[in-house]
């Protein structure tokens, strides 16, 4: 990756920037996002049912641990599918790229949906779970950096927060869609009807995207070679260093990020499980609190046009990591639906604004021939070694602690360690909109 700070040869196409592509344009480029991040995260809301079609067994732990197991296989593959298809959205360009991830994603989707239980077909169930999952996590691993660098390249530079805050948000929609399709089929169905084929209807709704999505995506303009405003000339080696401490930062802050976003999903098995609450109000929690997570992630995106990147990222920071054991001790204490829907829903709310900065602070902070790429292995790493892990280290520790409020501590940890990186970030927003925000603040 090094090697490509070396200046590009190849003559750039040089088209007029057209304002117009944070209309149609970026919404065709989330639009797909939503659909992948659905087919991926509605295997979360269905743990407890996949595990007990593919992996039964006498201990409902056991069963649960490897369900889990298997979605976290979705992580392994997510790296190399970062480095193939974000490179290749660098070499080639970004629809491209977004159009063969989008493409896998469905694929894998639909065999997971189709899949013989373990009582039919014996081992072959799980290893076909399996081989889906790493389908899916290569997919997933190529989508994020291609997109985000689309959605940033595509925006004038007084909007890029608010274009690439659609990257979060539309995880956010894709979330509520399938917490959504959960809560109409918990509330639709008997429970003995859920766990033998009801999740394999949200499947197949995410699989039926494909024809969309293909389509979608396919009339994307690309945004690869288009200008953008000249940065100032740096050397060589300091220009890698900053790239170099740009990348580990956001490390930090990806991994920090990916396990409240983990945990949060989390909840809607956390409350079947744990909390032992009825089946439409589990679902009913995730639903909210992703609902809600969609207008934090524009808010913190259309904030940080005017207010900066570091302060989008900062104070919301701080204020989450105060809320976070209370609301879970809330949680826990009364097992109410006012506290799994309201006091879940103001921590997500809070806790997701920051990311949305720091989204277009790192795809500005990347130089445009390694951003794709740069970008996908960062977030494909930070998600495969955290996100993967998250739930079955909450789910491990709640049970050889006896405490329901462990997801909270293991959140809290995360969320001081992104804090650190955070403050440690520069400033990467447009000189304009810089001295607009100094000129605002008490001086």
């Amino acid at each position: 990756m090094a090697s490509q700070f070396a200046p590009e040869h190849r003559k750039p196409i040089l088209v007029a920037p057209d304002e117009s592509l944070t209309g149609s344009v970026v919404l065709g480029a989330t639009i797909g996002n939503i659909l992948e991040f659905y087919d991926f995260g509605t295997y979360t809301f269905f743990a407890i049912q996949i595990g007990q079609a593919f992996f039964p067994a006498s201990d409902p732990f056991a069963s649960l641990m490897l369900s889990l197991g298997t979605f976290g296989a979705g992580f392994v593959t997510r790296p190399i599918g970062a480095i193939v298809l974000g490179s290749y959205s660098d070499r080639v360009g970004r629809r491209p790229a977004m159009t063969a991830s989008f493409a896998m994603m469905s694929a894998a989707i639909l065999a997971l949906a189709v899949t013989p239980s373990y009582e039919t077909i014996g081992i072959g169930a799980p290893l076909l779970a399996i081989f889906a999952r790493l389908v899916q996590g290569f997919a997933l691993g190529g989508e994020v950096g291609p997109t985000t660098a689309y959605l940033m390249e595509a925006a004038p530079a007084e909007a890029r927060g608010l274009a690439v805050s659609f990257q979060p948000a539309s995880q956010q929609i894709a979330a509520t869609a399938g917490a959504l399709v959960g809560e109409i089929l918990s509330l639709a169905m008997t429970s003995e009807a859920l766990d033998a084929y009801g999740w394999r209807i949200a499947f197949l709704l995410g699989a039926g995207t494909l024809p969309f999505g293909l389509w979608l995506r396919s009339a994307l303009p690309e945004t690869l070679h288009r200008p953008e405003a000249s940065a100032p000339v740096v050397e060589s080696a300091k220009r890698l260093r900053a790239v170099r401490r740009m990348m580990s930062l956001g490390l930090v802050i990806l991994a920090s990020c990916t396990i409240f976003t983990y945990i949060t999903e989390y909840m809607t098995t956390y409350a079947l499980n744990t909390l032992q609450v009825s089946a439409p109000l589990a679902f009913g929690t995730t639903l909210v609190s992703n609902a809600v997570g969609i207008g934090a992630a524009l808010l913190g995106g259309w904030l940080a046009d005017r207010a900066g990147r570091r302060h989008i990222m900062i104070w919301p920071q701080v204020t989450a990591l105060l809320m976070t054991y209370p609301v879970f001790w809330w949680i826990v204490e009364s097992r109410s639906a006012i506290a799994l829907l309201g006091g879940l829903g103001a921590l997500t709310f809070i806790g997701t604004v920051p990311y949305s900065a720091f989204y277009v602070s790192m795809a500005e902070g990347l130089p445009k021939n390694i951003r794709g790429g740069a970008f996908a292995t960062i977030y494909a790493f930070a998600i495969a070694i955290f996100g993967g892990t998250a739930q079955p280290i909450v789910t491990w520790l709640i049970h050889v602690t006896g405490n329901a409020l462990a997801p909270a501590w293991y959140m809290l940890v995360a969320s001081a360690a992104g804090f650190c990186a955070m403050l440690m970030m520069p400033e990467t927003a447009p000189p304009r909109i810089q001295s607009a925000a100094h000129k605002r603040s008490p001086s």
